[in-house]
C-alpha cells in the first residue's frame, strides 16, 4: 500500500518561510521522480517543483529563486523549502510520485500566506 504523508504547512506572514516534508512508503523511493503541486482556491492544480531520481530539479517560474526541492533517499522523504513567501503562494500543497511508479498523491497540506 502506497502512502505519501505531507507535513509542514501552516499560516505564515508574507516574506516568511516554511519547509514541507513528504514521507513515502510502499514505493521504491530512490528510483522515482517526485514533485510538489499546489491548488489555490478556485484554480487548477499546478506543478510547483519536480526532482528526478538523479536529483535534477525543475520549478514553476513564479517560485524560481524562492523554493528549493530536495530529497533524502535514506529517509524516503522529499522536501520543499519555501522562502520569501507571497500571498499568491497560498493553497493546498500535494506531494506526488512521477515515475516510474506514477499516479500516487498525498492528502495535501495547507499553506496560507497572509499579507
Amino acid at each position: 500500500q502506497v502512502q505519501l504523508v505531507e507535513s509542514g504547512g501552516g499560516l505564515v506572514q508574507a516574506g516568511g518561510s516554511l519547509r514541507l516534508s513528504c514521507v513515502a512508503s510502499g514505493i521504491i523511493f530512490s528510483i522515482n521522480a517526485m514533485g510538489w503541486h499546489r491548488q489555490a482556491p478556485g484554480k487548477q492544480r499546478e506543478l510547483v517543483a519536480h526532482i528526478t531520481s538523479s536529483g535534477r530539479t525543475t520549478y514553476e517560474d513564479s517560485v524560481k529563486g524562492r523554493f528549493t526541492i530536495s530529497r533524502d533517499n535514506g529517509k524516503k522523504t522529499v522536501y520543499l523549502q519555501m522562502n520569501s513567501l507571497k500571498p499568491e503562494d497560498t493553497g493546498v500543497y500535494y506531494c506526488g510520485v512521477f515515475g516510474p511508479e506514477n499516479g500516487y498523491w498525498g492528502q495535501g497540506t495547507q499553506v496560507t500566506v497572509s499579507s
